[in-house]
């Protein structure tokens, strides 16, 4: 399809932005108007600089307060319009955008509506122009996308047509079954937002909280795909408000854009084919490698110089792992427990130590077991990630690998290698006879990361797009200086989750981790056991201290849940949390920061239990405070 983007949706001046966009590789662009009223230049000069980066203008937008209006207003707003395509003419913008009118000054009439614009669209057909006729949300009389296609059919005017926004549709529960009834001609554009499920005015939430297709809540794919069964072949574009957009480096923002649409295009395009597999498509539809299925993730890897390597050695065998190798040809070590490996890359002159080696001992790393590894950076690139290829020595192994958003790799491990083959050809494995110091952990059960702000809603459509992870619910979580945002992303069957995490006050510890990791890092790994009483004594006897817990939080939780006063004792002498849901229990129990604000988390999940124990976060955030 062709892609587009409004100029709205990105930071910076207009050429800043038009650079971006088609370095992200789009073929047009909404032109929003306060952008080209700012813009030192004619139309003309912007057209051509849009033509030689490869750029369409493909709307105009926004013409406003224009349909059902008394004689003179809509007088005044026809001059108005005159104007207005003077500068589309110069620019080569073929179409105009004309929203829902919401000016107190309005009738409710859709015949005068339909009269009015029917006048509009021959005034812009003299030129060779088109007009679009689109609902607001919070239009005044005309807000559904029916309302806005009952206007344009009385029009009956070739130059008159329908746009379509899904964020309109979305937002007011809207159902957009009936747009595969309309003729797909007769839609002249189709703009996609996302947004999170919020209760608030919907002009403020459609100002400021929409975000880019798989960022957010809304079923943009059933919408687009009742857009296709229309037999619409039109530009695809994106429309965003949004204020972290606005903040937020153009040139990433234009890359999460591009995604978006490719994700969008190629879910739309699965369940179309699926539906009917003989039947054609109308428009060609992106069509990516397909997700590679995960299974559970393979190790996790910190960068580390020597010093911080002698620490981190100290630290994981309080946890009970047992150093099991060195790699073959670099400063690379092996530590085990379980299932668990546990990777520390003290090589100079790697990639992992030169991104993190100025923020002391940080996770670089994340190694995923994958059905497919090719297969899986195909897509990765197709989704317009960076491929990664780290050097590899005699005789081992090539593990396929990419950049995530803010730098950490993450590497397909090939399943065929089982559990340990990838060790044993990169690493001189040492005798993995018992281990004293073993704890009982078994998995590594989730990893969580601290994001800036502006990362969070890359993360979320990166793992949805990427690695074919679907997010949870969003919960704000209290810090004693601030709210923490925390959103859960795992594949289907819950062997891989990372849990990420946004802080909205720079005063938290989530914050304060973030100014010493750089941003993207993570900021602890939960790691599964059968016995975590048994688990958390074992780990004190080899010398990993806690965080400690109020008395005065296993005096509110006999209140609020029904435990066993047994149980309850347990938990309080060893500082171990609880929560319950309808499925099962959750117990777990923090350790304290390492020096670069890193912890551990020992976690027993019981029955079907699918949360991260997020209530009990604020007692974890108090009692770290405090210390």
């Amino acid at each position: 399809m062709h892609r587009s983007i409004a100029t709205v949706s990105l930071s910076g001046t207009l050429r800043q932005k038009l650079e971006a966009v088609a370095a992200a590789g789009f073929d047009g662009i909404e032109l929003f108007e306060a952008d080209f009223i700012n813009f030192k230049g004619t139309a003309a000069e912007l057209g051509r600089i849009a033509g030689d980066l490869g750029l369409s203008i493909d709307l105009y937008q926004p013409f406003r307060d224009f349909e059902g209006m008394p004689e003179p207003q809509f007088r005044r707003s026809l001059e108005r319009a005159e104007r207005k395509f003077d500068l589309m003419e110069a620019m080569g913008a073929p179409t105009v955008l004309c929203c829902s009118n919401t000016s107190p000054l309005s009738v409710n009439d859709p015949a005068l509506a339909a009269a009015q614009l029917h006048e509009l669209a021959e005034r812009a057909a003299r030129r060779n122009l088109r007009v679009g006729f689109e609902a607001l949300a919070w239009g005044r009389h005309t807000s559904l996308y029916g309302q806005a296609w009952d206007i344009v059919r009385r029009a009956d005017h070739p130059h008159l047509g329908l746009i379509l926004d899904s964020f309109h549709t979305l937002s007011l529960k809207d159902d957009p079954a009936g747009i595969a009834a309309i003729p797909g001609d007769k839609i002249f554009f189709l703009q996609m937002a996302d947004a999170p499920l919020l209760s608030m005015d919907v002009l403020q939430w459609a100002r400021h909280h929409r975000s880019f297709p798989g960022q957010g809540d809304f079923d943009v794919v059933g919408f687009f795909e009742q857009v296709l069964r229309a037999g619409y072949t039109g530009p695809l574009s994106l429309e965003i408000f949004n204020d972290i957009f606005r903040e937020t480096p153009n040139r990433r923002t234009a890359v999460d854009a591009m995604r978006s649409l490719l994700y969008l295009e190629s879910e739309a395009r699965g369940r179309l084919v699926a539906e009917a597999p003989m039947q054609p498509l109308q428009v060609e539809l992106f069509n990516p490698p397909p997700v590679s299925a995960l299974s559970g993730l393979s190790f996790i890897e910190f960068a580390a110089d020597e010093a911080s390597a002698a620490t981190l050695d100290t630290l994981v065998k309080q946890l009970g792992f047992r150093r099991i190798g060195k790699h073959r040809s670099k400063a690379v070590t092996l530590y085990r427990q379980g299932e668990i490996n546990l990777i520390v890359n003290a090589q100079p002159d790697s990639f992992a130590r030169g991104r993190f080696e100025a923020h002391g001992t940080s996770v670089c790393a994340l190694g995923v077991r994958c059905g497919d590894p090719l297969a899986a950076v195909d897509r990765a690139t197709a989704m317009r990630s960076q491929r990664h290829d780290s050097p590899v020595g005699p005789h081992e192994l090539h593990v396929p690998a990419i950049v995530a958003p803010g730098g950490n790799l993450i590497h397909f491990v090939p399943e065929a290698l089982g559990a340990n083959g990838l060790y044993e050809a990169d690493f001189v494995l040492q005798d993995e006879g018992a281990d004293a110091n073993d704890a009982g952990l078994q998995r590594i059960d989730h990893v969580a990361l601290g994001l800036a702000v502006d990362q969070l809603d890359t993360w979320v459509l990166f793992t949805r797009a990427v690695l074919g992870l679907e997010p949870g619910e969003s919960l704000e979580l209290a810090d004693p200086f601030g709210l923490i945002r925390s959103r859960g992303v795992a594949n289907a069957d819950r062997s891989v989750r990372l849990v990420l995490n946004v802080s909205l006050s720079q005063r938290t510890r989530t914050a304060r981790t973030l100014s010493v990791t750089g941003g993207g890092a993570v900021h602890h790994i939960a790691l599964g056991c059968a016995d975590i009483f048994d688990s958390a004594a074992k780990l004190r006897a080899n010398g990993t201290r806690f965080v400690p817990i109020s008395d005065n939080y296993y005096d509110d939780l006999a209140t609020r849940i029904d435990i066993a006063p047994e149980l309850l004792a347990r938990m309080r002498e060893a500082g171990v949390l609880f929560d319950r849901s309808p499925a099962g229990d959750y117990l777990h129990i923090y350790t304290e920061n390492t020096e670069g604000g890193l912890f551990f988390e020992l976690a027993q999940r019981t029955a079907g239990y699918d949360a991260y124990g997020a209530l009990n976060a604020p007692a974890r955030m108090a009692s770290q405070a405090q210390e």
